[in-house]
């Protein structure tokens, strides 16, 4: 998927059989005639939206559940496309019998405005130069990510949903989504999120922008269609994101200190010194060269920079979104996990905290897992409880 977690021991926890073999769809949400105006006051059409849907959808469209994937997910959640050992990044929630479950819900999951994965985004082509738009792709918040999901369920015929679940950058989406028409949604599923990130949050990220940004092969945000990719940038930037997705712990379960070749010889320079010896190392080097091969650069730079700027509590119109928010009746699951160290428990209650000091409806949760910020995407049975009971209730 998203993050490439690091499993818990003892496999996946099976609530049923999963949705089997499913396909993408592509929709045109927004023209030239009439673009989305966003934020910045900048208007972009074409926009073509990527997304999946599963389950059926009832006669009233009262059963919709929407989920929003992370930073470098896609619309893919569920299912595969035709390889079944290779499934969708969220597959252990969605299915027959699992916590979202598709002989209730109508599942819907789309690829993000911005993204690299059939979404119009940073590396699409401009229509006005024919060229791809680089970093003339305009600057982008969250709430106009939101704008496009919207856009996309009222072409499926969808004016409220039943819940929409989120973790990390998509907890910030389903925050998002209910301050901003809390008259479409029932249920709000917050995980791993954050309603403003740290200086450290930010310090990190920039540091792996900066990574992309300096790398040659970058050229300015022109190189797509030349063959060549930042590559050194992204392995990079890769590789510290996913050092902050798991834990310590997590990492010294599975890689402790050893070697891939204990009795391999010193080094003698430095063109064999720093080529991998710690199983932790050659971890990282395949997770960074994976990467490569899915997530575009210029996406990666984009939807870090949205979650930077996302502080819905600063806005001067907050307390009259948290009103309508009240007065909509939408009900709050937040949960965190007690390792995650990049959006730390102390993220979620500063978001509850807000909501619930304005009367709205709150669940609380830290859940007690050892595998960091990824553990929203594990099969730890204790988060499925938590959100299945919420989803029924």
């Amino acid at each position: 998927m998203t993050h490439g977690t690091i499993e818990p021991q003892g496999g996946e926890h099976d609530r049923g059989p999963g949705v089997g073999e499913v396909s993408t769809q592509m929709v045109r949400l927004y023209t030239d005639e009439a673009p989305l105006r966003m934020d910045n006051g900048e208007q972009l059409g074409p926009i073509d939206v990527a997304f999946e849907t599963y389950g059926t959808l009832n006669a009233d469209a009262s059963n919709v559940v929407v989920i929003c994937h992370a930073l470098t997910g896609d619309a893919h959640a569920a299912g595969h496309h035709g390889d079944p050992e290779r499934h969708g990044w969220w597959d252990l929630l969605v299915g027959p019998g699992r916590t979202v479950d598709t002989d209730r819900f109508f599942v819907v999951c789309a690829n993000l405005l911005g993204g690299c994965r059939g979404t119009t985004g940073p590396s699409s082509i401009n229509p006005l130069s024919t060229l791809p738009y680089g970093l003339d792709f305009p600057a982008m918040t969250v709430a106009d990510l939101v704008r496009v999901q919207r856009a996309l369920l009222r072409h499926l015929g969808i004016e409220r949903v039943y819940a929409a679940i989120g973790g990390s950058l998509g907890g910030m989406q389903v925050l998002e989504w209910a301050l901003q028409a809390p008259e479409s949604i029932d249920r709000a599923i917050v995980v791993c999120a954050s309603a403003a990130l740290t200086a450290q949050n930010i310090a990190l990220s920039t540091a792996a922008r900066e990574g992309i940004l300096r790398d040659p092969d970058f050229r300015n945000g022109r190189y797509v269609g030349t063959g060549t990719i930042p590559a050194a940038g992204l392995s990079a930037a890769r590789m510290l994101g996913h050092v902050t997705y798991v834990s310590e712990e997590a990492l010294s379960r599975k890689f402790g200190r050893q070697r891939r070749d204990p009795h391999a010889p010193p080094a003698r320079d430095g063109h064999t010194w720093f080529e991998p010896d710690f199983e932790v190392e050659h971890y990282l080097r395949y997770q960074a060269n994976s990467f490569l091969e899915r997530f575009d650069p210029l996406s990666y730079l984009y939807l870090t920079r949205v979650m930077d700027a996302f502080a819905p509590y600063e806005r001067p119109d907050h307390q009259e979104r948290l009103e309508r928010v009240k007065a909509a009746g939408t009900r709050f699951l937040v949960e965190s996990f007690t390792s995650d160290w990049r959006f730390g428990p102390e993220h979620s209650d500063r978001l509850a905290a807000d909501l619930i000091q304005a009367g709205i409806p709150v669940e609380r949760e830290n859940v007690a897992s050892p595998w960091g910020h990824d553990s929203f995407l594990l099969a730890i049975p204790e988060h499925l409880d938590l959100m299945q009971r919420f989803l029924t209730r």
